[in-house]
């Protein structure tokens, strides 16, 4: 099988609502960190004992460097690796908020509304350009269009990019969230109440959403890949400030899976099967119809061309109080020290 790539046109966002939630950005090569000492120069003699980092199913490159053991092959028994499970953009959010984590993944529309309300992050690299989100409904069901969703219960995940993506769609087809009931649940949450007809209709992510359609007989209404933003690995500031060589290895290591899973479609495709308990095939086509890994790591234009049309967004419902707040984050987020030092050969 040969890894294709999905470039994806991002100049089509349309404005829509969002809910207040907490969260991070900041904007493209600026503030960052002084460099990185490399972590060949620091054998047994690193700035913690200690990594939080997550690992996620909407995160393929996480899943390949817990299963090869990479992070724990380079520190030894001098670092211990927790590994935490996202279960989705608002989890991990929350989690990098409250220190439970050092390192998580989340959509990048997820970042910039944390960052724009104040937490502590930058995001340190970008893993994937996906189109993971979908509007959802069971296989008998009537609705056919986004317009026919109106007055209808739709569960969404608010702060991820699938709820984004919800509030966008209603919005291009006249409609706003009052017109609708929103569910608010986990992914797989959602996927279960879509399935059991508790809701008519679910804002899903990928892996779930394709399983769903292939395992349930539930029907794509909407699909736009424009409506998506980027993958973005974030870190603390406080993690990034006291271990900066941990967090070098961190991004090495993502950078060798990168490499790693173009390399290796078919075994990168096992693993994700494996982790989210669904069928190669399905695992197949999400990462190779509905996912380019061969995006540019280096958050900067592409990133905050798709951000500064999202941003207003959380203004207009007053997610967050002022487009000052949105600039700021868009102006400070991202942090290319450690993509600019990236050494591949260092991991393992």
């Amino acid at each position: 099988m040969t890894p294709r790539k999905r470039f994806i046109s991002l100049a089509a966002i349309a404005t829509a609502a969002v809910i207040a939630l907490t969260g991070c950005v900041q904007g493209e090569g600026s503030n960052l960190a002084p460099d990185p000492e490399p972590a060949a120069t620091l054998p047994g003699s690193w700035s913690s004992d200690v990594l939080n980092i997550d690992f996620a199913t909407y995160n393929p490159l996480s899943l390949i460097i817990k299963d090869q053991g990479w992070l724990e092959d380079t520190f030894g028994d001098k670092v211990t690796v927790n590994w935490v499970q996202s279960a989705g953009s608002a989890a991990a959010n929350e989690a990098l908020k409250a220190g439970s984590i050092d390192v998580g993944s989340t959509a990048g529309s997820a970042a910039l509304l944390a960052s724009s309300n104040g937490s502590p992050i930058k995001t340190i690299d970008v893993y994937s350009q996906p189109n993971w989100a979908a509007i959802l409904v069971g296989p008998n069901s009537d609705i056919k269009t986004v317009k026919d969703l109106k007055g209808k219960n739709i569960a969404a995940n608010a702060g991820t990019d699938p709820y984004f993506f919800l509030v966008q769609a209603l919005d291009e087809a006249g409609l706003s969230l009052s017109d609708v009931t929103i569910t608010q649940l986990q992914h797989a949450d959602g996927k279960t109440a879509l399935e059991s007809g508790a809701v008519d209709a679910w804002a899903g992510l990928d892996p779930l959403l394709s399983a769903s359609v292939v395992n349930a007989g539930s029907k794509i209404i909407y699909d736009n890949p424009d409506f998506n933003s980027y993958g973005f690995l974030n870190a603390t500031e406080s993690f990034l400030t006291k271990s900066p060589d941990i967090a070098q290895v961190v991004v090495d290591a993502y950078e060798k899976a990168r490499e790693w899973a173009v390399a290796n479609p078919d075994r990168a495709a096992q693993i994700l099967a494996d982790v989210a308990g669904i069928d190669i095939a399905i695992a197949e086509s999400v990462l190779i119809d509905r996912t380019n890994l061969e995006v540019d790591p280096k958050p900067g234009k592409a990133q905050t061309a798709v951000l500064s049309v999202i941003g207003p967004i959380f203004v207009t419902i007053g997610s967050v109080a002022s487009q000052d707040q949105i600039d700021d984050a868009l102006d400070s987020l991202y942090d290319t020290t450690y993509i600019d030092n990236v050494d591949t050969s260092l991991i393992g």
